[in-house]
């Protein structure tokens, strides 16, 4: 099967070479020309525009975009549309917000251009583990591209399905991402309190080890916590600041319209959110109010 794939950066290009591995056709573009030489030296084509892409492959076509979300995609399809046909594919493989991928699909539907979102979990470790893919969409288009959800999963018959349709996708990558944001969440904290118990002088390293083999508590993001320890015990050289790509607010905002409890993932984006500011204006207010009412001692710069 033949793939036109815009956005080479680091998962775009694995994806890219995981497809190639298997068989399939792969012609790649980016705007950065660093990114299509690096592209190029794995064996797969690299076009220089988007029309060069687009030559390479025959109608109908399937392109997948990875690139960022919001605005990025819109453009690109934009400038995709003059240059499509008929039946041809756009896949969304990003952190596509859902709302904005339902209204893609029905604003490309007159133009019998199908929009297929998926959501995609793997980062760079899916070149050797496999990508998790969560489709949304006809099921006619899905049906179509499967063999290139196969390839692209840890197995033809795992870690890929066609969830629902247009937008379910990225609704359901959303969610995902909100629970990551709860299980990081819980995994930090517990850490830091290991680590502030000096009296016993515990080895982080050596319990994230001791928990990654038969505990409940196991996971892949453990096992990345105990190579993060092992190589960093102490963290040296890191900020304590954690950002957010989107995913996490649009969840809670979801749970709020949905009248859905969900008060771990909610507590972990505030977290992110106070990791930012570290001259935090709400903290002064506090010690003033203590000392206002209490008489309590404020410390000073």
């Amino acid at each position: 099967m033949k793939l036109g794939m815009v956005g080479l950066g680091r998962m775009g290009g694995n994806m890219a070479q995981r497809l190639a591995r298997r068989g399939h056709f792969i012609t790649g573009f980016d705007p950065d020309a660093h990114a299509r030489s690096e592209f190029a030296k794995k064996g797969l084509i690299a076009a220089d525009s988007i029309e060069a892409l687009l030559h390479d492959l025959r109608p109908p076509r399937i392109v997948w975009l990875m690139i960022p979300s919001g605005a990025p995609i819109d453009d690109m399809i934009a400038r995709l549309l003059p240059l499509l046909s008929p039946q041809d594919v756009l896949v969304d493989g990003g952190n596509s917000y859902y709302k904005d991928s339902q209204r893609r699909a029905r604003e490309l539907a007159p133009e019998r251009i199908d929009y297929i979102d998926v959501g995609t979990s793997g980062g760079i470790w899916g070149m050797e583990e496999g990508y998790s893919l969560m489709v949304g969409g006809p099921a006619a288009v899905v049906s179509r591209l499967t063999p290139i959800f196969e390839a692209l999963a840890p197995a033809p018959d795992l870690g890929w399905g066609h969830v629902g349709p247009s937008g379910a996708g990225h609704f359901v990558k959303m969610v995902h991402n909100g629970i990551e944001y709860g299980l990081m969440q819980a995994y930090a904290e517990g850490f830091a309190l290991m680590q502030r118990k000096e009296e016993f002088k515990l080895d982080l390293h050596q319990i994230a080890e001791v928990w990654r083999q038969g505990s409940v508590v196991r996971s892949w993001l453990l096992d990345l916590t105990a190579a993060t320890l092992r190589g960093n015990p102490a963290l040296d050289g890191i900020a304590p600041f954690v950002a957010d790509s989107g995913e996490g607010r649009w969840t809670v905002a979801e749970a709020i319209d949905l009248d859905v409890a969900a008060p771990v993932i909610t507590l972990s984006l505030i977290a992110r959110l106070r990791s930012r500011d570290p001259a935090s204006f709400s903290d002064k207010l506090l010690a003033s109010l203590r000392n206002a009412f209490g008489g309590h001692a404020v410390r000073r710069k």
